[in-house]
């Protein structure tokens, strides 16, 4: 039997936040209003058949309360030039979250943050309890690439971007 340890949530945290990860906006029109979360847990490859990506949500929130209802979710990974809109898209007040924050919606409400590396059409499949947070499983319907994008990372709560490629050397030749 494993015992439990009770740790610092603020070092944890810290821990936490040394695991680079995507930013993901995962927005839809619930009763005629505009709602988004910004979430650095969404993970992708849940599984293949059928298409599942994930989520882990924080339970007290009100945003996620309207979200889980909404037929039609959209995800968007935001691109590296999205700092500055993701700290608006996750500010408390709700009224300013889209202001100026290019859009679409699909006829079922999804909507999707123009500009993002990927955008991911989705439904909840499955809810799970993960503690202080809801472990979500999304289905994904749709979704569209802009191989032109390059995602924006969150990094030791900061936002950084990924580095231009390293040219690796051929392994066929031998060492130089």
């Amino acid at each position: 039997m494993c015992k439990s340890v009770m740790l610092d949530g603020k070092r944890v945290r810290d821990a936490f936040s040394r695991f680079p990860s995507g930013v993901a906006a995962i927005a839809a029109r619930c009763e005629g209003r505009l709602q988004v979360l910004v979430a650095s847990s969404f993970t992708v490859g849940v599984s293949l058949d059928p298409p599942l990506a994930g989520v882990f949500v924080q339970k007290g929130s009100s945003t996620w309360r309207a979200l889980v209802r909404a037929p039609r979710l959209g995800v968007s990974i935001l691109g590296a030039r999205h700092a500055a809109i993701c700290r608006q898209l996750a500010c408390r007040d709700k009224d300013v979250r889209f202001c100026g924050v290019p859009t679409r919606e699909t006829p079922m409400g999804a909507v999707r943050i123009e500009g993002a590396s990927v955008w991911f059409d989705c439904s909840v499949h499955a809810l799970h309890d993960a503690g202080d947070h809801d472990a979500v499983q999304l289905l994904v319907h749709d979704f569209r690439i802009d191989e032109a994008v390059d995602p924006l990372v969150f990094h030791c709560s900061r936002f950084t971007h990924l580095m231009p490629p390293v040219q690796q050397a051929s392994c066929a030749g031998g060492a130089p």
